[in-house]
């Protein structure tokens, strides 16, 4: 069998994401490029390690074999480079830090440059994805760090509090809702809405939307959160965003800010880790950072 690093992370990938199309995108690899290693994966070691389903894919026995020694190959591939990048002029390391839309956008900017100043020889990949996959990914080895919502950890990730996150409707001044305080998420589903453009946080909203039975009518997508309470501002439809992002508006914006009564729109936010243990050294120092200028 003569499986590369690539293959490893790819078969990981696609296990954790449950299809192939996900894991393609995961380890940065196009959809027939990952196939074609797939199966050649499968063919170099003359074993089934997928079964392929109309919903997905679903590790055989001997994928599940695979899966675990790759996660422990990558990991100790991991340590080993951390651990000679201390000792190495110019050899630079790759942390992977996965994050939610709001950490990614409202929080973490502040918390990674400083700590990005100190240690030049570092770099971050970094990743937005919803905070059930993030789980999935850090519990997997996808990654060395994820923030997070607490509410989607699972039993073997180690949680420190890093942030509040709290999700609020946005509406013009002269909007129906702009004397209100609070209001449900079911009691505003009628309504037009400006949503956000390939967005881990806007996938989580239409979700919620889902649950309810219906779908969010949605007018136009934004590529940031200023640009969605710009054109709420205007009365293009609401918008929903951190609350956060409308603290720091530029004065030229107005917009009634009015919170969701929703137990998820009020999300405790974690720095997550697999196991402290097996970081590389790189990894343990930011985990360090982010986890001691957190705020509960």
């Amino acid at each position: 069998m003569r499986f590369d690093l690539t293959d490893l992370r790819l078969f990981l990938a696609v296990v954790d994401g449950g299809t192939i199309t996900h894991g393609a995108a995961d380890a940065g690899l196009s959809l027939p490029a990952a196939s074609e290693r797939l199966r050649d994966m499968e063919v170099d070691g003359g074993v089934k390690l997928l079964e392929r389903g109309r919903r997905g894919v679903t590790p055989t026995e001997a994928g599940e074999s695979l899966a675990h020694h790759a996660r422990l190959i990558l990991r100790q591939v991991a340590q080993m480079r951390g651990e000679l990048g201390e000792h190495a002029k110019g050899l630079r390391a790759t942390v992977r830090v996965l994050a939610n839309t709001a950490a990614l956008t409202e929080f973490l900017p502040g918390k990674l440059a400083p700590w990005m100043a100190m240690h030049p020889q570092v770099d971050l990949e970094m990743r937005e994805r919803q905070s059930a996959e993030i789980a999935r990914a850090v519990s997997a080895g996808l990654a060395e760090i994820g923030v997070l919502s607490e509410a989607n950890a699972t039993g073997d990730l180690q949680l420190h509090p890093f942030a509040l996150d709290r999700l609020v409707v946005v509406a013009a001044r002269h909007d129906e809702l702009a004397g209100s305080k609070r209001v449900a998420f079911a009691d505003i589903l009628h309504r037009q809405f400006i949503g956000l453009m390939g967005s881990a946080l806007q996938d989580h909203v239409d979700a919620q939307a889902v649950s309810l039975g219906t779908r969010l009518k949605t007018r136009v997508r934004m590529r940031s959160f200023e640009g969605i309470c710009r054109m709420a501002s205007a009365g293009a439809g609401l918008g929903i965003v951190p609350e956060t992002a409308v603290r720091r508006l530029p004065g030229s914006i107005h917009v009634a800010s009015v919170r969701l009564l929703d137990a998820w729109a009020t999300r405790k936010l974690s720095v997550c880790i697999h196991n402290r243990e097996e970081l590389t050294p790189q990894a343990r120092s930011l985990f360090a950072h982010l986890t001691s200028s957190a705020r509960p």
